[in-house]
């Protein structure tokens, strides 16, 4: 009888789980039921029937499972930009990439909203997301300066950046508190409000209003 390595378990019952994808689909299920913060590696590899050592083969921490591949993804989005049409105004080609990059699958649409209310709601989530924000702030930022020529570390490549990345998850909060909102439509509703400025959405106060 071959014996067993990495301390999985026998192969009887539900078969063991093969994929990044299968690992994060159990893994959200026990976060959902057990809360995060209460929900170990060594759950969701004995969900997953696998050892510790498999699991990290896979995702180096439970927050990277919550991420997900969010390496390869930062390189859609940097792909995205790099193919905008450059006759396309800035914050156009700004918007309509971060739509596109931020649109799923029907199917995978829960299992995203699911993914986004931890990162968004999980305080032992946060320091994590700072770095990862970071990165995908860096990517507009280059696109930034190619459109202007400005350096990426210049305060206007910087402030869009930024700017952007609070549209994004702003939208993302309204997505998951609003029943039946569509997440491109409040995305490029974010987005298009940075471009055109807040003072059209306020109004603007006269400063001789109270004398």
């Amino acid at each position: 009888m071959k014996p067993r390595l990495d301390g999985e378990a026998a192969a009887t019952g539900r078969p063991r789980a093969t994929s990044r994808a299968e690992l994060e689909r159990l893994g959200f299920d026990l976060f959902a039921r057990q809360g995060f913060d209460n929900t170990t590696v060594d759950d969701i590899a004995a969900a997953a029937r696998i050892g510790r050592r498999t699991f990290f083969r896979y995702f180096a921490s439970k927050s990277d499972l919550v991420w997900g591949d969010f390496e390869q993804h930062l390189l859609r989005l940097k792909g995205l930009l790099e193919r905008a049409d450059p006759g396309v105004p800035m914050m156009d080609a700004l918007c309509d990439a971060v739509v596109e990059f931020n649109r799923f699958d029907p199917v995978d649409v829960p299992w995203h909203a699911q993914r986004m209310e931890l990162i968004l709601g999980v305080p032992t989530l946060q320091a994590d997301a700072t770095l990862r924000y970071a990165s995908w702030r860096a990517i507009v930022a280059d696109f930034v300066s190619r459109r202007t020529g400005l350096p990426p570390t210049a305060m206007l490549p910087q402030l869009i950046g930024h700017s952007v990345l609070a549209a994004a998850v702003t939208a993302y909060e309204q997505w998951l508190s609003v029943a039946e909102a569509d997440l491109s439509d409040l995305l490029r509703q974010a987005i298009t409000q940075l471009d055109t400025g807040f003072g059209s959405a306020v109004g603007r106060k006269s400063t001789s209003s109270a004398s």
